[in-house]
């Protein structure tokens, strides 16, 4: 067997990779353009990859190839008529970040809630150093007890964030943006009800015609002014420009972002202009990159192999 790693530093040079020896030659690509994965792919059995796109393009010249296994929940790159056509079977891996991204979505969450930005740079000027005061009252926030976290995508991370929210007082709400997730623990409400309610909403949901520029000025318009706005799902399910607009002219508090349109994030992102950081947090796609759920995701998909093999 040969496999063959297209992206490795997708998943962090720090983890472990020595496993899949076992299963025989491994070749490691730090990352791999789409024109260079042909000559990379020609003799592979598996290929392990992130990002890169499978299509007949890529991969038309890897004759003995048996296996793609993707280090990711998503598979928007897999061209799944082709791969089915030549009987090439895929893999991908769920339910891996789960603890991680519900961490991430609390971090963003609490770093906006408490001003911790402004805190932090009141010290580190050291006007702290030379107040009259013990304490400092200049950005008010408020306690998550007793307010509204609103939840888009009640799946197995936005269930874990509601459970989480519950332990801090929040009451909790959700909206299903497929239709298909139910709970008989939270309240589900329809999408108006919960911009208009929420003190907290937090984004969960896959990418797909159900979300796609499911926040924009309309929705925006409809939150509160205090209200906080946290996306750990996919970027376009927020039109970036109205967001940009809300927060300059005070129709939301403040927003959170691990995820954008394009990433990396564009010079053009009108999310740029925007510096700060009470108002905007972004951090660059790294919710699911906790040290564990990467080793998790790495430990999957050897299983996976092993499996296939089997």
């Amino acid at each position: 067997m040969k496999i063959v790693f297209l992206d490795r530093k997708t998943i962090g040079e720090d983890i472990d990779l020595s496993g899949f020896e076992r299963f025989g030659e491994v070749v490691i690509y730090d990352y791999s353009a789409p024109d260079e994965v042909p000559a990379r792919v020609e003799d592979a059995d598996i290929i392990v990859l992130n990002k890169v796109p499978v299509n007949e393009a890529t991969i038309g010249t890897a004759k003995q190839l048996k296996l793609v296994c993707v280090t990711a929940t998503g598979t928007n790159n897999l061209d799944k008529d082709y791969l089915a056509s030549r009987g090439i079977e895929w893999r991908n891996v769920a339910g891996y970040s789960t603890e991680a991204v519900a961490q991430h979505t609390f971090s963003l969450a609490f770093y906006l809630l408490e001003h911790l930005s402004y805190y932090d740079e009141y010290v580190k000027s050291e006007k702290y150093a030379n107040d009259r005061m013990f304490t400092h009252f200049e950005k008010h926030f408020h306690e998550i007890s007793g307010k509204t976290w609103g939840i888009i995508g009640l799946g197995a991370i936005g269930s874990r964030v509601a459970e989480i929210a519950k332990l801090f007082g929040a009451n909790l709400i959700y909206y299903s943006t497929s239709g298909r997730n139910h709970s008989d623990i939270y309240k589900e409400v329809d999408f108006d009800t919960l911009l208009s309610t929420s003190d907290v909403i937090s984004i969960h949901a896959p990418l797909d015609e159900n979300t796609m520029h499911l926040i924009d000025k309309a929705a925006l318009s409809k939150m509160k002014k205090n209200a906080i706005l946290i996306n750990v799902g996919r970027g376009p399910i927020i039109v970036e420009k109205d967001l940009a607009d809300a927060l300059e002219c005070g129709q939301i508090a403040a927003a959170g972002l691990d995820v954008l349109d394009v990433e990396p994030m564009s010079p053009e992102n009108p999310l740029v202009r925007i510096k700060d950081s009470t108002k905007l947090l972004i951090t660059p796609h790294i919710a699911w990159a906790a040290v564990e759920a990467r080793q998790r995701l790495m430990k999957i998909i050897e299983g996976q192999i092993e499996d296939f093999l089997k």
